[in-house]
C-alpha cells in the first residue's frame, strides 16, 4: 500500500466521521466521543474529550498496526461559534496537507484559516475561525507517521 492510497483513505475517513456528521461509536474511554471508519485492512479512529475545550487524537491502523497519528487541542472563545461551519471547512481537507482544513475558507461572516509546517511524516499546525474578523475558535495540532 503506497502513501497516496493511505492519504486518500484518511481523507475519506475524515469526511465520513466528524466533518461528515458521522455517528459516534462506543466510547473507548470514560466520556470520550469516538468516531470510527474502516475499509479492508485500514482503520481510522477519531477520539476526543470535551466540547467547548477539547483534546483528541486521530489515528490510522493498517492490518492492526498503528501507522499515523495526530493529536489536537482547541477551544471555543466566542458565543457565535458554529460547529457546522467548522465541519464544512474540515470537509475541504487538502490532499497535500491532509490534517485539518484548507489554508482558508470563507462562508458568509465566518472565515477558517489553517497553517501547518512539515509533511505527512512529521507536522504541526494551528487553525482558527473568525467571525467578522474576530477570533472565536482556535486549535493546535501535531502528528506523525508511527515507527
Amino acid at each position: 500500500m503506497n502513501r497516496d492510497e493511505i492519504i486518500r483513505f484518511l481523507i475519506r475517513a475524515k469526511c465520513a466521521t466528524y466533518a461528515g456528521k458521522g455517528v459516534e461509536t462506543a466510547s473507548s474511554r470514560p466520556c470520550s466521543h469516538d468516531l470510527e471508519y474502516r475499509e479492508g485492512e485500514m482503520m481510522y479512529l477519531d477520539s476526543f474529550l470535551g466540547g467547548e475545550r477539547f483534546a483528541g487524537e486521530e489515528a490510522v491502523w493498517i492490518k492492526g498496526v498503528p501507522y499515523w497519528s495526530m493529536n489536537y487541542a482547541g477551544r471555543v472563545t466566542g458565543a457565535i461559534f458554529s460547529g457546522d461551519f467548522l465541519k464544512e471547512a474540515l470537509l475541504r481537507v487538502p490532499f497535500e496537507k491532509p490534517f485539518r482544513g484548507p489554508e482558508e475558507y470563507t462562508n458568509g461572516d465566518y472565515t477558517y484559516r489553517c497553517e501547518v509546517s512539515g509533511d505527512f511524516d512529521w507536522f504541526q499546525g494551528y487553525e482558527v475561525i473568525e467571525y467578522r474578523g474576530g477570533v472565536i475558535y482556535d486549535c493546535y495540532y501535531h502528528g506523525s507517521v508511527i515507527k
